[in-house]
């Protein structure tokens, strides 16, 4: 596992998010920055097995998907989630200080986990089951995305 990815996830994120503010537009996409760390709360909560999701892709296209999981390639701008509606949900916090408070408490529920079990494995809808290192690989990759979206990378 790469070392400087989880530090980023654990020191730099969240920092870099509390510069936004909730209405802020991304470069792409429907989703305004409060949001962007609600979806992004979601995934957290599915890599740490809290928000269990059925695997949507199965032989060569899991295949295909692991390999783009675990290389240095970016997710690309745009990229439509099909499990998200065309419209962002209601948000579910008041307001954005809330919204990254709950993301944070996410971020620590998940290390904790792994910690406790490293031998932990979860199922990502769309890479399938997971180990620690794959899940900080996902998270680091989708971070650089949304931060990269909201003009923060």
């Amino acid at each position: 596992m790469n070392d400087q990815k989880k530090e980023f996830l654990q020191n730099e994120f969240i920092p870099l998010l509390q510069k936004l503010h909730s209405e802020d537009k991304g470069n792409w996409g429907v989703m305004n920055a409060q949001h962007m760390v609600e979806h992004f709360d979601d995934a957290v909560k599915n890599a740490s097995g809290k928000l269990a999701l059925p695997v949507l892709n199965e032989g060569e296209t899991l295949v295909k998907y692991r390999e783009f999981l675990m290389s240095e390639n970016p997710m690309r701008e745009g990229t439509k989630n099909p499990l998200m509606p065309e419209e962002p949900a209601p948000l579910r916090q008041p307001d954005m200080n809330s919204a990254i408070a709950k993301l944070q408490l996410e971020m620590d529920y998940f290390f904790m986990v792994y910690e406790r079990d490293s031998a932990l494995k979860n199922n990502n809808p769309f890479f399938g089951e997971l180990d620690y290192s794959q899940q900080v690989q996902l998270l680091h990759k989708h971070a650089m995305h949304h931060l990269k979206q909201f003009g923060l990378v």
